[in-house]
């Protein structure tokens, strides 16, 4: 077939001619643009950017006073005599640092642990069991997502006081299960809903009971869901100072609080600072980087159905 003057001539039925860099829409060359090396040097840039000040903090934790108050962190460069270990020997040997240190394993270990069983068993029960009011109870326990903590610290405080945990480590630890509950039965319950029904019915007609079914069927499917709520819940444990701010006493503070007591009563105790916030703020990223994946893949699970 004939065309016009500037037009291409082509065969009836023959494939499309691709089209050229000229002719290629604005999309699409920003599409191969951000798909390329350029991009992801820059997200590199950005997450060592990022670390900075933890790498800041670390290289003040293994100086001295003198050196920090003469003069920044990044002289270690430079003159890397100036790094000890002295500031870590110091801290070990403050009771209230390593104390709480202790204080905040007990505190987060069993609010994560308690979370992921009572929030697994609560997701598989409004996922697959059938009892009154089911959907309006989850519901409800979706309604509890938006209550903030502040909201509660007074009556809860009062209602810790009459039983007598007030100001203790048992306390705190209620206080993190209760509201991290709501988030791990939603995430869990969405996750769980997910399974196919011919896998449970096929393990029901081979004889097995709920309790058996939880166990053996759906805990082995959920591990990307459950390490997702584990890392949400114990990073979220580990770095609260609000709750235990109120709900601790001396001897059951954990390591944010502790820390926040040093600052007010020893300002220029820089050498047990330094080395106390930088094993604060290593442990969650730790945990944070290992289980990274699973955290990512549980999360995406969770929420899109």
């Amino acid at each position: 077939m004939s065309a016009g003057a500037g037009s291409v001539t082509t065969r009836a039925g023959a494939p499309p001619v691709p089209a050229t860099g000229a002719e290629r829409s604005l999309g699409s060359r920003l599409s191969q643009w951000v798909s390329g090396g350029l991009v992801r040097v820059f997200l590199i840039v950005v997450g060592l950017f990022w670390l900075v000040p933890t790498l800041g903090l670390l290289l003040a934790s293994l100086r001295t006073p003198e050196d920090m108050a003469a003069d920044g962190w990044w002289t270690v460069f430079t003159e890397p005599s100036q790094l000890t270990f002295d500031a870590y020997e110091t801290l070990l040997k403050n009771d209230d640092i390593t104390g709480s240190l202790l204080n905040t394993a007990y505190i987060t270990v069993p609010a994560t642990v308690l979370v992921v069983v009572i929030g697994s068993l609560a997701g598989y029960a409004f996922a697959w069991m059938e009892f009154p009011g089911r959907d309006w109870w989850f519901l409800a326990v979706v309604g509890l997502l938006v209550v903030p903590v502040q909201v509660a610290l007074i009556p809860i405080a009062e209602l810790f006081g009459s039983l007598g945990i007030f100001g203790s480590v048992t306390g705190v630890v209620l206080f993190h299960v209760g509201f991290g509950l709501p988030f791990a039965v939603f995430l869990l319950r969405n996750f769980f809903a997910e399974i196919p029904r011919e896998l449970l019915e096929a393990a029901r007609l081979d004889g097995a009971g709920e309790l058996r079914l939880f166990v053996r069927v759906v805990m082995p499917l959920a591990g990307p869901a459950i390490a997702a709520l584990g890392i949400f819940q114990f990073l979220w444990v580990w770095n609260d100072m609000l709750v235990a701010l109120i709900f601790t006493d001396s001897g059951s503070q954990p390591i944010t609080v502790a820390l926040q007591t040093q600052v007010r009563q020893f300002g220029n105790n820089i050498d047990v600072l330094a080395p106390g916030a930088f094993i604060s703020m290593v442990v969650p990223l730790v945990v944070f980087f290992a289980f990274q994946r699973q955290f990512v893949s549980g999360v995406m699970a969770g929420a899109v159905k």
